[in-house]
């Protein structure tokens, strides 16, 4: 999991006391700085997380790092919501991988591939 994850931008996604989905999308619109047109749905989710111009600070050009905290909670309170989250998780980091390799083959003069993300979840409590 450590292969490229040097030089990519970290933010965190605190998920503190979130308990439903309602709670989860706001939390990610101001942990992650998302534009005012963020949906708030799980295709919105999907579509920022594969997005490089909306990642916040340099990701866009170094990757995203997304360490999730406090998600534990969540887990809990809404377990299917909490896998579907796990999934677009998943997928977002899954359409960044294959987008960026897709440009690197087609490049032939330099290798500029679309920075990757990669999802983390923290074992710990929140900070």
């Amino acid at each position: 999991m450590s292969d490229g994850l040097t030089g990519r931008h970290v933010a965190t996604l605190d998920l503190t006391g979130v308990t439903d989905k309602a709670g989860l999308m706001d939390r990610v619109a101001r942990d992650l700085a998302l534009p005012a047109w963020f949906g708030r749905n799980w295709d919105a989710l999907a579509d920022s997380l594969s997005d490089p111009t909306v990642w916040p600070g340099p990701a866009g050009d170094s990757g995203l790092l997304l360490v999730v905290l406090g998600w534990q909670g969540y887990a809990a309170a809404r377990p299917e919501e909490w896998e579907t989250a796990r999934d677009v998780f998943t997928q977002a980091m899954a359409t960044t991988r294959a987008v960026g390799t897709t440009q690197a083959m087609a490049t032939t003069r330099a290798m500029r591939t679309t920075p990757a993300l990669t999802v983390a979840l923290a074992l710990g409590g929140s900070s």
